[in-house]
């Protein structure tokens, strides 16, 4: 490192809540989500490098997560974010840890990761320590929806391109086993055998009524239309449900996208609770934090497939992560999403195999569209 790069420090951060469009509703009629559920995050070097970071929360919980730690960020190197993130986990230990101040450490990760990427011409999967692989498959994530409609739309995303589709949240699980089913078949008819097909429970939803009977006699049913993979079964907090029904589940378990910080993810390696364990780059403490439990999982014989159901700038991360590691191949992305179509400059496209390039673009390889920033921040900052 030069020592003009030694001294290059964070001298300015602005904010923009993404609000007016959502992902495709996973939630219930019941539950109202906020309006504003993600945040980007910019951060400026004293060269005038910008870094672009997003955080899985309100821009309300990251303004004030930020008037907290600006103190500590302000001057430090823009260039080191392990360094800086770590140091920013460990002062805000008592102020706010797993909540809204690490999910907005996140984004400042993601953001330093960005400017250290640019600063050093190369792209943030060659810092994380080299490429596995030049592309990653991704799989489509659509919600189940209205199941009348249902086979149209996984044949839309099949005719995209996409060789893997999950499925996820209403109304599976909430009527009864026969619709649950119903559902399954038809997709399965519609796809044919030759696509691969994972099944999303939606177990983070508040107050989440299973438990591991159903979750069991759930997964028995999946493997007779060979999914893939189960996801949040359960209820996050319920470790032993999780390493129950691992034992006896015919499909893999899949799980993780809530929780925070590589601490957390321990009970889920040892022992093994889960097959495939899903980070989320904009909320469980960024790169860093995801690139360690990335390795951890491979330590224990896990798969780690991204948590993407978030925007354009978690996407960038998780392709660029899956470069990095051994044990990433497949990564989530949510189809017919303003965030994730119309954010950047150069929208992420599928080449004709059905996978992602890596972009070998310098820091996260993405640009923010400038018009696409202000119509979804509705001009805050």
């Amino acid at each position: 490192m030069t020592q003009a790069t030694a001294e290059l420090t964070v001298v300015e951060h602005s904010t923009f809540a993404l609000s007016g469009r959502r992902t495709e509703s996973a939630w219930g009629e019941d539950v109202h989500a906020q309006e504003s559920e993600q945040t980007v995050v910019r951060l400026v070097a004293a060269d005038g490098t910008v870094g672009v970071g997003a955080a899985y929360t309100s821009k309300a919980l990251v303004d004030a997560s930020l008037a907290l730690m600006w103190p500590w960020m302000r001057n430090q190197s823009a260039v080191d974010p392990e360094g800086v993130t770590e140091m920013l986990h460990q002062t805000a230990y008592w102020q706010g840890r797993g909540g809204a101040v690490t999910t907005t450490i996140s984004a400042v990760n993601l953001a330093l990761w960005d400017i250290f990427g640019k600063v050093c011409n190369q792209p943030v999967s060659v810092l994380l320590g080299g490429n596995y692989r030049t592309s990653v498959r991704p799989y489509a994530s659509l919600a189940f929806g209205d199941p009348a409609d249902l086979t149209r739309r996984v044949q839309a995303v099949l005719a995209d391109g996409f060789r893997a589709i999950k499925l996820g949240w209403h109304p599976f699980g909430r009527v009864d086993p026969a619709t649950d089913e119903a559902m399954i078949r038809s997709v399965r008819r519609a796809i044919g055998d030759d696509i691969d097909l994972m099944v999303d429970a939606g177990g983070s939803e508040p107050f989440w009524p299973h438990r591991v009977a159903w979750a069991r006699r759930t997964a028995n049913m999946l493997a007779e239309y060979g999914v893939e993979w189960f996801e949040e079964p359960l209820s996050p907090d319920d470790l032993e449900g999780y390493r129950l029904l691992r034992r006896v589940s015919p499909v893999k378990i899949a799980g993780g996208e809530t929780l925070t910080r590589r601490q957390s993810f321990r009970p889920l390696f040892s022992p093994k609770a889960i097959d495939i364990v899903q980070p989320d780059t904009t909320k469980v403490g960024g790169l860093s934090e995801a690139r360690r439990i990335g390795w951890s999982a491979l330590d224990h014989g896990v798969d780690y497939v991204p948590h993407g159901f978030n925007n354009a700038i978690g996407l960038a991360a998780d392709v660029q992560l899956s470069a990095a590691l051994p044990n990433c191949s497949r990564i989530e992305f949510i189809t017919e999403a303003a965030y994730m179509d119309d954010l950047i400059c150069d929208p992420f496209r599928m080449s004709s195999d059905g996978t992602l390039a890596v972009p070998d673009r310098p820091g996260l390889g993405i640009e923010l569209d400038p018009d696409a920033i202000a119509h979804y921040s509705k001009a805050q900052g």
